[in-house]
């Protein structure tokens, strides 16, 4: 676990984290090679304990040292001696002249193997990021890393970042609309979740391809809107089941009722997170509706289509419904209009199929119908035959 910053969390390490720990070991190291070699231009601190304490590699690095400094003392000595006709000279100026001589070579060297240290560093970090698209990410803060900085400055930094923030994007998005910021493992985890849900339903790669940086433009509107991968799939297969695969009289009610959406862009439309899924699935449902009109001859409104999805009606008792009601209504309007009732058409016989408001007055209307139909016609037959005379006929609002 590590705090985060950005959040204000502690959060599970992320794809960064091994990163920026091994950025951190890379400093360390570079440390110790500093401290090592201050011991080695200090020799009288260079103690047997020392020595004992020391690792392997390190023991190699101080004896190394003090090698050098034996042969500096030597090499100054002899140049002091071929100066001077072989004078001696004061043997503190000579080893003061070889420490400082060594400690310009320790200086060097240090800087050179923290320079690699830090070059080392940032190529394992860019090689890192770059596996993830986001090797730009690091590309700024590279003369950083090789000065060594540490984890922490580094997340701040990277975040500060133009290119972090454009990669990121859509966190911005989620403060401003009073959501916390997400980490980068769950936001590039969020991605791929994604991805793989609309490589599932087939849906063109111009919906999820990366762009620079890895960055998927498109996925950006559902982090920003808390979109999880559940709803993201729910909504696809909305639009794909109930419209696109469906049968084509539920695309033609969908147009009719509602001229903004289109079959050419119906997915694009379920996928806008800025409209709610129970809205969306309420407008299928009502053309769903529709559609069952539609395929038994009739044609039904977006009001009334509406009603009767407010009501409960599923496509199914939609389908069966309006089976009865375009077997029933032919017949009770021609003889409404023989017997001149009241009339007996669509909507009366929605009512009573689907148990809507004025469901009984339909009911009383249809059976007078049925009545007056077999006093018309004396006999078993004629009341055997009458079309309205049997209650199967409807639904007596069971839909």
């Amino acid at each position: 676990m590590a705090y985060d910053p950005l959040t204000g969390k502690y959060t599970p390490d992320d794809p960064f984290q091994s990163l920026l720990n091994r950025l951190g070991k890379r400093a360390k190291e570079a440390e110790k090679l500093e401290q090592i070699a201050k011991v080695a231009t200090n020799p009288e601190r260079l103690s047997a304990g020392d020595l004992r304490r020391a690792t392997a590699e390190d023991r190699e690095v101080a004896t190394q040292a003090r090698r050098d400094l034996q042969q500096a003392n030597i090499e100054l000595a002899k140049e002091r001696n071929d100066g001077d006709g072989g004078d001696g000279g004061d043997g503190d100026d000579t080893g003061t002249a070889a420490a400082d001589l060594l400690a310009q070579k320790e200086a060097a060297r240090i800087a050179e193997e923290k320079r690699r240290a830090g070059q080392s560093a940032y190529d394992l970090l860019f090689n890192q990021f770059a596996q993830y698209g986001m090797g730009a990410l690091v590309e700024p803060l590279k003369q950083f890393i090789q000065d060594g900085i540490s984890m922490a400055e580094f997340t701040l930094r990277l975040r500060d970042t133009d290119a972090y923030k454009k990669r990121f994007a859509a966190n911005a998005a989620r403060i401003q609309k009073g959501l916390s910021a997400l980490d980068e493992a769950t936001y590039i985890e969020l991605e791929d979740q994604y991805q793989n849900i609309m490589r599932n339903y087939g849906l063109p790669a111009s919906y999820y391809t990366r762009g620079d940086m890895g960055r998927q433009e498109g996925f950006e509107k559902f982090i920003a809107n808390d979109v999880s991968a559940p709803e993201l799939e729910d909504r696809i297969a909305t639009a794909q089941k109930r419209v696109l695969n469906a049968n084509p009289e539920v695309s033609t009610a969908l147009k009719q009722f509602y001229p903004d959406i289109t079959n050419s862009d119906i997915l694009a439309y379920t996928l806008d997170p800025e409209k709610g899924l129970e809205s969306i699935k309420r407008k299928i449902t009502a053309a769903e509706i529709g559609g069952a009109a539609i395929a038994q001859g009739l044609q039904t409104g977006v009001s009334r289509a509406e009603e009767l999805a407010g009501y409960g009606v599923t496509k199914e008792q939609a389908q069966q419904g309006f089976q009865t009601v375009a077997s029933v209504v032919p017949r009770a309007g021609v003889l409404a209009d023989i017997y001149k009732t009241g009339p007996y058409g669509q909507t009366q016989a929605e009512q009573e199929v689907f148990g809507l408001a004025g469901a009984e007055e339909a009911a009383k209307q249809r059976r007078k119908l049925s009545e007056l139909e077999r006093a018309s016609f004396s006999g078993s037959a004629g009341t055997a035959q009458g079309a309205l005379g049997r209650d199967r006929a409807l639904g007596g609002g069971q839909y």
